[in-house]
Parts: C-alpha cells; structure tokens; sequence
C-alpha cells in the first residue's frame, strides 16, 4: 500500500543563488528594480503579484494578494477600492507591509512603510488603460461589502455597461490607488540547509540606508 504523504515532508532545498550584503546596490529601489526585472526575464506567471498586510486600530491584522502597478522612489503603487477592508484597515492605520515571492529563484522581498493614496489625477492615468470590463468592474462592485447573491453583481455590472456605453467611464469616487513608501526593506534568498540569505535595509534619513545581514 502506497504511503500518504505527511505535511512534515514537504521541503525544498535551496541551492540556486547567493546574496552578500557587499555585494547588494546601496540603494534599496535599485536592488529591488535589479531582481524585479531578473523574475520578469525568468518569465515567472504574475510576477508583480504581492501580498499586501494590512492591520486595523485593534490591531487586528488582513493580507490578500494585490497587482504591483507602478514602483520608483517615491514607492510602491497598487489599486483598490478605497472602501474595501484593506482601504478601511489603511484610513485607520496607514500602515502596510508587501510580500513578493518569486519561487523560480527562490527569492523573496519584504518591505514596510507609510501608505498614502495617491492623487486622483494619478489614478484615472492608470484607470483609463484598464480593459473597458475592468472599468465597468470598478462601478459595479462594492468590494468587500455582502452580496447574496452572485447575480446581484451581474445586475450592477449590466447597468454600469448601459449607463456608459456612450462615453468615456470616469474615475468611480471610492477607487484610486495607494503609494507604500518604504523605510525598510528585506531581501531573501534560499540556500541549502535553511542557512538562508537574508539582507536587510532600514531608512536613517532621505538619503541614507543601513544594510545588515540577518540570522536565517
């Protein structure tokens, strides 16, 4: 009889990179940019996907997966909408930390920092080159709030489709973009016998970074 497989037995060993803090760019957005465009060349599926954490005033804390959509100095951009549970958890505490997990090159990267939405003008630029159905989407969808039904969405989403069909979708008022502005930064990388890379940055002032390596 064939054994079951335990959860315990599930490993990886990682075996297919290093990082020394020596070596890392001095500036964190560098790096980052560096490895971001090494797992778009490794053609990995989704590669701007993150999880974003988010926590309330209680302390409560949420995490889903969100669309990397912009990235530079200024920080780290995605879209949503702003009356969701992620949206209310950031009005109360606007506070965030991103996850990004490339598996082909078993690496990862962790970054915190302030959130702020970004201006109005910034996100209808972004909004206008989404898929008209995505527009549409954005109208239709009150997200995170109760549905009974999965038709009452359809409904709502047929009515958006008639309302605008003769013109250009405006900006809906309660959906835009957030901008994660980081002050610190982790960068990970598999090695064998779980004695992990790991290279952390923490912000001292607009122009200065501390680099460290951390205990796997």
């Amino acid at each position: 009889m064939q054994s079951k497989l335990s959860i315990v037995d599930i490993r990886t060993e990682y075996k297919k990179g290093t990082l020394d803090e020596h070596d890392v760019d001095p500036n964190p957005f560098e790096q980052f940019d560096k490895w971001f465009k090494e797992a778009v060349r490794s053609e990995i599926a989704e590669v701007n996907a993150m999880t974003i954490a988010t926590a309330n005033t209680a302390g409560r804390p949420s995490a889903r997966m969100v669309l990397l959509k912009q990235f530079d100095e200024k920080g780290f951009v995605f879209f949503t909408n702003y009356e969701s549970s992620k949206g209310k958890d950031l009005k109360e505490n606007p506070q965030a930390a991103l996850l990004f997990f490339w598996e082909p090159l078993e690496r990862q990267v962790r970054i915190t920092g302030k959130v702020e939405k970004i201006s109005a003008a910034e996100s209808f630029e972004y909004f206008r080159t989404r898929p008209i159905d995505s527009q549409l989407g954005a109208w239709a969808s009150q997200q995170s709030s109760t549905i009974s039904a999965r038709a009452l969405l359809e409904k709502a989403f047929g009515e958006m489709l008639e309302k605008f069909k003769n013109g250009q979708i405006p900006l809906p008022p309660q959906w835009g973009g957030y901008r994660v502005k980081p002050d610190e930064f982790e960068f990970w990388q598999g090695r064998a016998s779980r004695l992990h890379d790991r290279i952390a940055y923490k912000k001292q002032n607009d122009a200065v970074w501390s680099i460290a390596r951390l205990s796997p």
